[in-house]
């Protein structure tokens, strides 16, 4: 199959979006499909796939910029700018099948190629409001296959779209514990060797929540927080550390590859999102055998199982007390049951449905993917 796979952000972010889809495509080139990659980043060396650069003006630039619709925030201020080069570009014409998370823009742009006979799959990893909303900008989305990355998405989207339920993956050669490592990136940080690290890996925008969690870390006598995060609340949340969390907070910034690293700094995870269209900051966690501290939802305990520590994250006093749990435990996380998420499965999961799409086999509630069954028990 000849596959392009387009969004603004690919080879400029390293955020969950563009790790899961560059992951699948990546596994698709290796395994011998002709897979395209356009985004408005550089180059990397060694990747499988073909790189095609698209200049876009990076979100950084809009983060003042007015919320109007299809223009809700700086991603979809990027989005359009990025979109634009595309549907210029004529790449959606000269594929079997294109892949985006990206609305309304990048969305807009690759439908243009149906025209051609192109096949378009849109990905949920940022929500599924474009796939059932009839409000504003959200009646102009469509598409001929739907990838939902959890089951409530699955469950509110089958019976709209052709769709299939896939979640996100993980790299295990990459996302593992290591002692020493671990020692070593706090060394590096300036991070304390004698007091509990809880790491939280988000963006500073409200629905992530970062400030939230930073409060309840103040009331644990003598854990340090670090938040591996940017975005338009870093300054309030700043602020907000030197307040509460005097000698206790650290904001850092690190490349893809320092990220293994700095998840086995940690003594614990915490991510206080409640509405997460996936979330593979759980199955690094996993992966890295730390406790998981969520919000107890569908889409935790389909990912996580019971497992983890669990709670309402909104009510303070129960989630302190599940952090005190998870640190004070000492227990790691297994890693039974993770290679269900391993990029190769999922990637071959991605394959089957584009296939079904092209082919014209997909309809509506029919093509599900092997996580359906544990969607309906979840």
């Amino acid at each position: 199959m000849r596959i392009l796979f387009a969004l603004s952000g690919f080879h400029r972010y390293d955020r969950g979006a563009e790790v899961a889809l560059l992951s699948v495509a990546s596994e698709l080139a290796r395994t011998g499909d002709e897979v395209t990659v356009c985004g408005s980043g550089t180059e990397r060396s060694d990747t499988p796939y073909t790189f095609r650069h698209l200049p876009a003006i990076g979100r950084e630039k809009f983060e003042k910029f007015p919320a109007l619709p299809g223009f809700r925030n700086e991603t979809q201020w990027e989005d359009a700018t990025f979109a634009a080069r595309l549907a210029m570009s004529g790449e959606a014409g000269r594929y079997d099948a294109t892949v985006t998370c990206g609305f309304p823009y990048a969305n807009m742009a690759l439908r243009r190629g149906r025209k051609a006979g192109a096949k378009h799959i849109f990905v949920t990893q940022n929500g599924d409001w474009p796939a059932f909303s009839d409000k504003s900008e959200y009646r102009l989305f469509s598409c001929d296959g739907l990838v939902c990355t959890n089951p409530s998405y699955y469950a509110r989207n089958k019976k709209r779209w052709p769709a299939a339920l896939v979640p996100n993956g993980i790299d295990l050669t990459r996302f593992g514990p290591d002692a020493a490592a671990g020692r070593a990136m706090r060394e590096r940080l300036g991070l304390p060797a004698d007091k509990p690290i809880v790491l939280m890996v988000s963006a500073f925008i409200e629905t992530k929540r970062v400030l939230d969690g930073m409060r309840a870390i103040a009331e644990l006598d003598n854990a340090v927080l670090v938040v591996a995060g940017d975005g338009p609340l870093r300054g309030k949340g700043d602020a907000l550390a030197a307040e509460i969390l005097p000698d206790r907070y650290h904001r850092v910034s690190l490349p893809a590859t320092g990220m293994p690293d700095l998840y086995r700094a940690a003594d614990a995870f915490l991510h206080m999102s409640i509405n997460e269209s996936f979330g593979n900051v759980f199955l690094e966690a996993w992966a890295s055998g730390l406790p998981v501290v969520a919000e107890d939802s569908v889409l935790t305990r389909w990912i996580l199982g019971d497992k983890q520590y669990l709670c309402d994250t909104t009510k303070r006093d129960e989630l302190v007390a599940t952090l005190r749990n998870s640190l004070s435990s000492g227990a790691r996380a297994g890693k039974s049951g993770i290679e269900r998420f391993t990029w190769p499965v999922i990637a071959a999961q991605y394959r089957s449905f584009i296939e079904q799409v092209i082919a014209g086999s997909a309809r509506p509630d029919g093509a599900a993917g092997p996580f359906a069954n544990a969607a309906d028990a979840a």
